[in-house]
């Protein structure tokens, strides 16, 4: 019971960053040390657990799946989404460089922490280290695609979309601004009930996670230092999204109106700046920033513990 306490917690914990523009609920998977066993148990939905869920075999099906761990894990997200969205909604409006301060300093002491778990710092580790790290900010810079409706390009969507989700520090939403199609797939089609531009997403989503999560865990278990330190750049690269000081660029459509979703603007991207003045926020904000870091450092110290 214990120990699927902790998965629920761990569940609501991705959730949170789900909730949060521009973070990936997969650097909260990867601080947390459930990342290796979710991509595992997702890479074990396939024709053989069909089959055995299908013909009644609901042990063995729930034991390659590692269903039970799964579906803690995901309680917790949707958990966290269904009572916490509001709460985020509301410390974002109000309270925005101190939400980014904690989650800044939550992600930049798990740099250390995953970076920790490398065995070995070889040449090809430290090369993996600066490409992830090189690829999140190359993402976070890029300007946005044209939106386009072709079935292909959807279901392309739909496969990146999902890829950048379990990707600690690539973000899916921002994947699909930058491919041209956010405001058509999250808002338009979502709205509207579009099954002409869901369907391929979705096809496009289920495929992408099942192939994914294959050539994830082989990577995993065939280049692991090497794939850590690529995961932890990503995070590195990513931490220029959460910077709490920066100005909103608002996504546009081909007319040069702004986009709203539930009558709020999108961002689009961010533009880091310093902090205005040392004021009292600015101060608070920093503390803040060292509480993030705590969070992790006790993390970290219960979780040895535990295993201990």
């Amino acid at each position: 019971m214990k120990e699927y306490v902790i998965y629920l917690l761990k569940g609501i914990a991705v959730g949170i960053a789900n909730i949060i523009p521009g973070v990936s609920g997969g650097t909260i998977a990867l601080i947390t040390g459930i990342f290796e066993r979710l991509i595992n148990a997702i890479k074990a939905f396939d024709l053989k657990a069909t089959k055995l869920l299908f013909t009644g075999k609901w042990k063995a099906f729930a034991e390659k799946t590692d269903f039970y761990f799964l579906l803690t894990l995901f309680a917790g997200v949707a958990l966290a989404i269904i009572l916490l969205a509001k709460v985020f909604d509301f410390l974002f409006k109000n309270y925005p460089i101190y939400i980014w301060s904690y989650f800044f300093g939550l992600v930049l002491a798990s740099i250390y922490f995953v970076g920790k778990t490398i065995e070995k710092w070889k040449f090809n580790v430290i090369v993996s280290l600066f490409l992830g790290t090189a690829i999140a900010l190359f993402i976070s810079f890029i300007n946005p695609a044209t939106q386009n409706d072709n079935f292909w390009y959807l279901f392309l969507c739909g496969i990146v979309a999902i890829c950048s989700m379990i990707l600690p520090g690539l973000s899916g939403s921002f994947v699909l601004i930058l491919m041209g199609n956010y405001q058509l797939v999250a808002i338009e089609a979502i709205n509207n009930r579009d099954l002409s531009i869901l369907i391929p997403v979705a096809l496009g989503a289920i495929i992408g996670l099942m192939a994914f999560s294959h050539v994830l865990s082989w990577v995993l278990k065939s280049y692991k230092n090497q794939t850590l330190a690529m995961l932890t750049g990503f995070i590195l690269g990513s931490l220029i999204v959460l910077w709490p000081w920066k100005t909103f660029v608002y996504l546009k459509n081909s007319s040069g109106e702004l986009v709203l979703k539930h009558g709020e603007k999108v961002i689009a991207s961010y533009k880091s700046i310093l902090p205005p003045n040392w004021s009292l926020q600015t101060w608070m904000a920093l503390l803040i920033m060292i509480m993030g870091l705590a969070s992790i450092v006790l993390l970290e110290i219960l979780v040895s513990s535990d295993n201990k």
